[in-house]
């Protein structure tokens, strides 16, 4: 089963991780512009304990020099990005990889 869910707004997603925690067994996130800035996100998601993969449409190592470093990437099971909407995919299909490891 899958879920989505899109904010724009940081409250939104740290208050929707702690709502689904306990249902979902990992996130596929592309957190935009909140990937280089919020300490609270990456804080919510050690706190769910729930593996995620980090995705991002833009190679943003191509990208400026401010989207080069990632609050999330240390925490994350992987990160995928450059592959346009494809990330998404790519993304599911690792984290359900690593979920169905036996």
């Amino acid at each position: 089963e899958l879920e989505v869910f899109q904010s724009n707004h940081e409250g939104e997603l740290l208050d929707y991780l702690e709502e689904v925690a306990p249902r979902v067994d990992g996130f596929v996130l592309n957190a935009g512009g909140y990937t280089h800035t919020s300490v609270a996100l990456r804080d919510a998601l050690v706190g769910v304990g729930r593996p995620f993969v980090e995705v991002h449409i833009s190679n943003t190592a191509a990208r400026e020099p401010f989207r080069h470093h990632s609050y999330l990437s240390p925490v994350a099971l992987g990160v995928v990005f450059g592959f346009g909407v494809r990330s998404y995919l790519l993304g599911l299909r690792g984290l359900v990889a690593e979920l169905t490891m036996d």
